[in-house]
């Protein structure tokens, strides 16, 4: 049974069961998936007499806040129990496309050149933080929710909005892929 949790699972067994997460929320009590949404509560759990957006009974969703931690503890559990020894195995393409970049650290997922505190304090290392970050939060308040509120449970739910928000998403990072990013690094 270890040996199966850990070895990566194909991306039909991982995507039933996320696609099985709408219908359990909505038989277990008409509640919808999305993770965005928690930022707004924890404001309003923060600031109850504070800005109108924020006044609401944030109690009713407390179940959001144990599913967010759950994936969080899973994440940290899964780490320490099933490290994985391997390196991060880097495509030659890609990895000279990254040296292009001044990215030449490809051992670990998350490269020391972007992901470090000297990375952070440089023009580089704000744009990507702050500015994709604040992007980021306003995009997915803005769209009335994030990636997996509108993908998994708006699609699902045959709605309209969700569909166009997915696709705006998707073509959101297929233009900060492939053509601000690298006028980014070049910083």
């Amino acid at each position: 049974m270890l040996q199966i949790l850990q070895q990566p699972w194909p991306w039909y067994v991982a995507g039933a069961l996320i696609g099985l997460i709408v219908p359990a929320l909505l038989l277990l009590g008409n509640k919808h998936f999305g993770i965005s949404a928690n930022l707004r509560h924890a404001c309003a759990a923060c600031f109850p007499a504070g800005i109108k957006f924020f006044r609401y009974d944030w109690k009713k969703e407390m179940w959001n806040f144990f599913f967010v931690g759950g994936i969080l503890a899973g994440a940290v559990i899964t780490a320490l129990l099933l490290p994985n020894p391997d390196p991060v195995v880097v495509n030659p393409a890609l990895a000279k496309e990254l040296a292009g970049y001044g990215i030449t650290s490809q051992g670990s997922l998350l490269p020391a050149e972007l992901f470090s505190w000297s990375g952070l304090f440089s023009l580089r290392g704000s744009i990507l933080l702050v500015g994709g970050g604040f992007l980021v939060g306003f995009g997915s308040r803005y769209a009335g929710g994030c990636t997996s509120g509108h993908a998994i449970m708006g699609l699902s739910n045959l709605q309209w909005p969700s569909l166009v928000a997915t696709v705006m998403f998707m073509a959101g990072g297929f233009i900060t892929a492939n053509l601000l990013l690298p006028l980014i690094l070049h910083l």
